[in-house]
């Protein structure tokens, strides 16, 4: 009988991943699915940055790049942050990757292992917790309350860091909540992070561009105190509607970038050289299709979050971020997975449990709004229908 290493009875997946193979394969039955339950838009990638990619084909752009990605995208992704939070980073410390999930892996499998322990959002984005067990470190949760609207209390996160903390990740704005912590939250833990000097931080900054309601984003980069142990998580996937093309970047402090590159030369060598192309086109050329998809975000937004809170049993709280709704469901009488599935089974509606985002997601359930406004609407009455039966 085969065997592998013990790590690997301990990881685990994201399951968005298999409510949408669910939802798929009910919709080939004739099903009609609408699907609020994987987090990508439903938006085309604006075109100039399919043509680039298309022209870099064209011309020849076939082979491998350096690991770290080719030097006008990383001078672009600099120019990027200096121009979104004022602060300057050296084109030398940004790694291109395939992906947002690559620079929680690395950053990870750098600091964990039996004996240490990481710090993580709960509820919050499921490979976290799968990836610090994998390594075997222990994974201590930070939670995220429904009464501080899903922003991260720096006392709180604070308060867990012992003499076994190796590294504390953030994640603002929040997968799967839509928190946004705000700026005094932050200076207080950058404050409290001072007394912890061998804490490392990795700062999941994917949904940096979507908050709404004049909600400020504050970057971990513009705080100095962190700057050498400040691990920067980012990409195209959702800004640009770039899911499919696998493109992240990531900025290292100086002690880290070249076990980084390493990590990139081992796993997957380089990204793909016509989507790096694609990349550097989105970065430098307009920004209005960004622009348009971030306020009809807050659209569909204002919808949902109003239709939820028309249901018996269900209340949500207004996100200031990313595109999901976390409503409480506990006061309607069912679990959060059972619901989950119950919808998708008998309503024809694709959710996800709480319970997928972490051990404090029950009595929480989230949807994606990055779907249209009419399949909203629809998917809210099929939920208030289907509550109105009673619970099983």
């Amino acid at each position: 009988m085969l065997q592998t290493i013990s790590g690997f009875d301990r990881i685990g997946e994201e399951n968005a991943f298999a409510v949408l193979a669910r939802a798929t394969e009910l919709a080939d039955q004739g099903r009609d699915i609408i699907n609020l339950g994987i987090g990508q838009p439903d938006f085309k990638t604006p075109e100039h940055i399919v043509e680039a990619a298309i022209k870099a084909l064209r011309d020849g752009h076939h082979g491998y790049t350096p690991a770290t990605g080719i030097a006008p995208l990383r001078e672009a992704v600099s120019a990027d942050l200096l121009k979104r939070h004022g602060v300057e980073t050296d084109p030398g410390n940004v790694l291109i990757v395939p992906g947002g999930k690559v620079t929680m892996f690395m950053a990870i499998l750098m600091f964990g292992e039996p004996g240490t322990e990481i710090l993580y959002p709960d509820p919050g984005f499921p490979i976290y917790r799968s990836m610090i067990e994998f390594t075997g470190a222990q994974p201590v949760p930070v939670p995220i309350r429904e009464e501080n609207d899903f922003a991260f209390s720096a006392e709180e996160t604070l308060s867990l860091i012992s003499e076994k903390t190796r590294l504390l990740i953030l994640n603002s704005p929040a997968n799967p909540t839509g928190g946004v912590t705000p700026r005094s939250e932050i200076e207080k833990l950058v404050s409290g992070l001072e007394q912890h000097p061998n804490v490392a931080v990795m700062s999941d900054e994917i949904y940096s561009q979507m908050t709404y309601d004049g909600m400020e984003h504050v970057s971990l980069l513009k705080f100095e105190s962190l700057r050498d142990r400040l691990i920067l998580l980012d990409g195209w996937s959702k800004t640009y509607a770039m899911t499919g093309w696998r493109m992240g970047f990531s900025v290292w402090p100086d002690a880290l970038i070249d076990k980084a590159r390493k990590l990139a030369v081992n796993a997957w060598s380089c990204v793909n050289a016509p989507a790096q192309f694609a990349g550097l086109a989105a970065l430098t050329g307009p920004q209005t299709a960004v622009r348009d998809m971030v306020r009809e975000f807050d659209a569909r937004r204002q919808v949902i979050v109003e239709g939820l809170n028309a249901i018996d049993g269900v209340s949500c709280r207004t996100p200031l971020g990313a595109f999901y709704a976390y409503p409480n469901i506990k006061n309607t009488g069912w679990k959060a997975k059972p619901l989950a599935s119950a919808l998708l089974e008998d309503a024809g509606v694709a959710i996800i449990g709480g319970p997928d985002f972490g051990v404090l997601g029950e009595g929480y359930v989230r949807l994606s709004y990055a779907n249209s406004t009419a399949n909203i609407k629809v998917a809210l009455g099929r939920i208030h229908s289907f509550l109105a039966q009673g619970t099983p």
